[in-house]
């Protein structure tokens, strides 16, 4: 290298950057957010899918009417709603199951005098409770 090409070589102004006590600062501070915020998010999920889970209900019900119209008598089980019979096939396997994964309960006859029942148990899928996991029966 000559005189000239070394005088063309300065040193590099040195890098702004973030120091590793101020990225975990952030990530702390980002973690603590996202755990207040996502909280709430995550219940409005589960209020959303109970909410999902009672008009499917309800859906539920119309088709086991429209079993009735088309067969003549109400199904034994909600099984009977995936056969072809009369016009059916009435709904799907998908169908027989709430946002939660749990089946849906059906009661032939219903209660209180009903031709029939469906009863959707919330998140937990047992019966009785609260908030999410607060039964819905489609007469209510």
């Amino acid at each position: 290298m000559n005189k000239r090409s070394l005088r063309n070589l300065r040193p590099l102004p040195r890098a702004a950057g973030f120091t590793l006590m101020e990225m975990i600062a952030v990530i702390v501070l980002l973690g603590i957010v996202i755990g207040i915020v996502g909280g709430g998010v995550m219940n409005s999920f589960g209020d959303a899918k109970w909410k999902a889970g009672t008009v499917q209900a309800k859906k539920l019900a119309g088709s086991v009417e429209q079993y009735q119209m088309g067969v003549g008598s109400y199904p034994n089980s909600l099984e009977d709603l995936l056969k072809r019979d009369g016009l059916g096939p009435y709904a799907k396997e998908k169908d027989l199951k709430d946002p939660f994964g749990n089946p849906f309960v059906y009661k032939k006859p219903g209660d209180a005098g009903r031709d029939f029942d469906i009863i959707f148990l919330g998140k937990d899928g047992k019966p009785g409770g609260d908030s999410t996991n607060k039964d819905f029966g489609t007469w209510e």
